[in-house]
This record gives structure tokens, sequence and C-alpha cells, in this order.
């Protein structure tokens, strides 16, 4: 019987309930997703461990060495190793193990050891995988709050290929993500970025297959897996990009990790460090390593040590108690000369904040780098309820014709609801945000919606030089404004257009296929 996503998110909320006792909703992640992912890994290795028996008879007649290099060549993707349980015995460090000791003293002691040993047994996948794992010890999490935590979970469906698909286990996660986030306040905008925003970010860019995508603050992952799952919806491969992050918090590092395997995306490289003081994503010659596609959701105005000498600086250094810009030029700095963009969230003040921020504004905008500015609704974030902004940038030379030279300016601060805690873009919102930012314009268009809440215009680089290189919304573009251009059949248009591109495209296939020329879809 297939499970379903509301039954294994009730089980794992019920789980997590069970911490309500011992420590603030802030802090049900750090024990509930490495419990988790233990479990998925344990259920996963058994899985694959029974296929193995099945498929395989006379093993009796097999060294032990020969099964295991047959079981881990054939079947398995990792090890759980086996650890001392005392007086010589020795047991796997897998979930069930453990669990049959739950009423046992020093049951974290235990607990720790196993997901340390699968740490150790897998470096190359599971290195500082679980993070810290201070909630182990009995002083932060008692042996009885722990053990009900571990039955409770365990009344979860087997987490396994065959029992439910990556996309059910993926939307747990994602569901607890930001169930955790909605009971967190503030402190959830340290790893989770509301999902219709990093959906919009993600439908702006749009990764391509095979190309590469770089979150320098990458929290729980999010914008990395929304690259893959757009693919994917429009019939691409998601498991062909090549999907790399940075996160300073290593426990929040943990959960990225453990969030991109929960949706079954293996080939990723995520590090742990300052992104500013030490990007660990580097060339062979030492330089920054460079990608398609970068998208980062980064602290707002952190106070940061600036360089002294660094070629990311490109116009100048950030000031110290702000450290916005120095994201964006780490950011250019990381993107592909051929095909490189990069999309980023930043507070309203980058956009006319004087001193070295306007030298690196000038600079940004005299190398024709910045292609459009998407001002948000207030009180989209966990983190902050101030109003902010996407900036979309291009490598030089890579804007399309029509967009040297200038700068795309879209208004889309009044188009949000209400909800309990914040206010939410609604998918008909990004939709028409991205089907305003995907459209052609000219220089004299002003597009807006009749009633109101989004409006668009391309305005000339001379015209921004003339203001001082201030890049506020408002100098350019009014609600209010004249509709020169009905932005209702604009986006009817584009949405047109993008359906016969695509029913094409589908026609082209089939014909190859019938030839039996394959791989045009990747």
């Amino acid at each position: 019987m297939a499970v379903t996503q509301q039954e294994i998110e009730n089980r794992l909320w019920d789980a997590a309930d069970e911490l309500r006792v011992a420590m603030p909703e802030a802090q049900y992640a750090s024990v509930i997703f490495p419990l988790m992912f233990w479990k998925y890994l344990s259920d996963t290795w058994d899985y694959h461990h029974q296929e193995f028996l099945a498929e395989n008879e006379g093993l009796e007649s097999l060294t032990d060495d020969e099964a295991h290099e047959i079981e881990y060549r054939d079947y398995q993707s990792f090890d759980i190793p086996f650890v001392s349980s005392g007086a010589g015995h020795y047991s796997r460090a897998s979930w069930s193990a453990v669990l049959g000791t739950v009423t046992q003293p020093r049951l974290g002691q235990r607990v720790r050891t196993s997901l340390q040993a699968i740490e150790t047994a897998n470096p190359d996948k599971f290195s500082r995988l679980f993070g810290s794992m201070t909630w182990t010890s009995e002083e932060v999490l008692s042996n009885e709050v722990l053990a009900a935590v571990m039955r409770a979970m365990n009344r979860t469906p087997k987490m396994h290929e065959g029992n439910m698909s990556f996309d059910v286990l993926g939307g747990a996660y994602e569901y607890l993500l930001k169930r955790f986030s909605d009971g967190s306040g503030t402190r959830a905008g340290q790893f989770f970025t509301p999902r219709e925003v990093v959906e919009l970010i993600v439908e702006v860019l749009e990764p391509k297959a095979f190309e590469s995508v770089y979150d320098p603050t990458c929290g729980s992952g999010g914008m990395l897996i929304a690259s893959a799952n757009l693919l994917k919806a429009h019939g691409g491969r998601g498991y062909s990009l090549r999907l790399f992050g940075q996160e300073a918090v290593p426990d929040t590092a943990g959960v990225a990790r453990m969030n991109l395997f929960m949706h079954n995306l293996t080939d990723f490289h995520i590090e742990v460090g300052d992104t500013l003081k030490d990007p660990r994503h580097k060339k062979p010659d030492g330089s920054i390593a460079q990608f398609d596609v970068i998208m980062a959701n980064p602290p707002y105005s952190l106070k940061w040590k600036p360089w002294s000498k660094d070629p990311r600086a490109i116009g100048g250094v950030a000031p110290q108690a702000l450290a916005d810009w120095a994201f964006v030029q780490h950011m250019m700095a990381s993107m592909t000369p051929t095909k490189g963009r990069a999309g980023v969230v930043l507070p309203h003040g980058v956009l006319f904040r004087g001193g070295t921020e306007a030298a690196i504004r000038q600079r940004v905008l005299d190398d024709d780098l910045l292609e459009a500015v998407i001002g948000l609704p207030p009180n989209l974030f966990y983190s902050t309820t101030i109003p902010t902004a996407i900036l979309v940038f291009r490598a030089p030379g890579c804007k399309a014709p029509e967009r040297q030279g200038g700068v795309l300016f879209i208004d889309a601060s009044m188009r949000f609801i209400k909800s309990k805690k914040r206010n939410m873009l609604t998918k008909e919102d990004i939709a028409d945000v991205v089907a305003v930012y995907h459209s052609k314009f000219n220089y004299d268009d002003v597009i807006s919606s009749g009633g109101g809440g989004l409006a668009a215009r391309l305005v000339p680089t001379a015209e921004i030089v003339a203001n001082d290189y201030d890049l506020k919304i408002g100098r350019y573009i009014k609600q209010t404004a004249a509709t020169q251009e009905d932005l209702g059949a604009l986006i009817e248009a584009y949405r047109l257009a993008r359906a016969e591109r695509r029913k094409a495209e589908q026609v082209m296939l089939s014909v190859l296929a019938d030839a039996g020329i394959e791989g045009f879809d990747e």
C-alpha cells in the first residue's frame, strides 16, 4: 500500500512533538533531522540488504569478504558499519539496533557513536553530516525524551524507495522545515527562505540540464533543490544539475546535505565556512570557482571584516557594517563568463546607500552587469519585515541585446496575500512576475496592471547615471503610471508563446525518437 504524504508528515510531527517538554520549537530541527536521516539510511540499507540476500543463493560458499564485496558493488551505495556494544560484542550502527536498547541507560551516547561511525565509514558522502550532535548529551535531552522521540518516529512507514517515492520523502522533509520555521520566528531566517521566494528566483534564472548551480549562503539547500525541481517540472532531468553550496553554520550545512539526499540529489558539494572570508569552492589555481547559475538569500546588513586585497572587490570594498554588496561581488566573481547569471535577495538599502556602496553600484552599472531589479512586498521573510528586492546579474556581454545598456525594473511590492505570520506570494503572483521578466521590452514601454499591484519599465543606464546611480524603484516606475501596454495581454502572449515552443519541442523529440535519436530531452 502506497504511503501518503499526509501520513508520513503526521508521524514525523508526532515525533517532533515529543520534544516539547525538553526544548523550544526553534531547536527541534537539530534533533529531528539527524534522527530522520539516520532512519532513512537504515531503512534503505536494510531494503537493499534483503534484495542482496534474495537474489544471491549459495552465499555460504563465499567468504565474508567476498559477500561484502558483491553486496557493496551491486546493491549498497553507502555503509552502515558495526560498532562495539561492549564485552567484545558488535552490532550494526543502525536505527533498529539502537532502537532495541532505548530502555537502557546512555541512549544518547549510543546514538552519537552510531552516527559518528556512519560519518567515518562514508567520508566522501557523510563527513560531518550530522552536525555537532550536542542534543545526544543527557544534560540536553534526557534518556526518556530521546526514547519517546525514537519510538514515535519508528511509527513512520519504512523510508526506502520500495515503500515511498523520493517526492514523498523530500516533501516530508520540506514540510518539517517549513513547520519548524513557522514556529521559530526570526531564527528561521538563518536557514530557511520562504519557498515562494525561492521559486521566483529559480524561475527567473531558469537552470538548464547539466548546468552548475551555486548558492554561497545555502542554508537548508532549498534553492538548489528548487532548481532541480523546476527542471524536472519542465520535462528535464533534475539530477543532471551539478549543485554546489557553502554554509557558515555546520549544523545547518548538515541539514542541507540531508535535504539533498532526501530529494535523491547526490551530485552536490556542500562546504562549511564563511564565504566572504574563506570561499571553499576554488579552481585548481586557487581562484574562485565559477558557475552557470548563482542564487542566494544572504544575511542582511551583516557586520564583516572587509577585504584588504581581494580580486572580488570590483568597484571597491563594502563597509564593515554592511556586507550586502560583498556578497554580490562574490557572486559576480563566481559567474561563468559565457552564460553566468545570478539572483540575490537583498534589502532596499543596497539600491541607494552612498559611500563605497555607491562606488560599487557605479562600477556594476558602468560594466552593464545588472539586468533587473524586482521589488518584493514587505514582511515576506521570517527574519525581517522590511521590503526586499531581487537583483539579477549577467556576466559581461551576456545580456539579451535589447537589454544591454539598461536595467529592467519590476515593482511587485503590492502583489501578496496576508497569512497568519507573514505575507506570501501566490502562484499567480510568481507567474506574472516571471512572465514580465521574460518578456521583450522597448525603452519607451511603461507597463502596469490595470488594477494595480505590478508595474515594470526598462530604464536606460544613462537615466540612472543622471540620478547619480540611484536604483530606488520608485524613481523609475510608479504603480499609478499610465498603461501604455496592457500587462494582462503581455503575460498571456508570453504564456502562449511558451506553450507553442514546448509543443514544437515535443513534436521534434517524438520525430527524433522514432528515428532512433535520443538524448535531446536532456
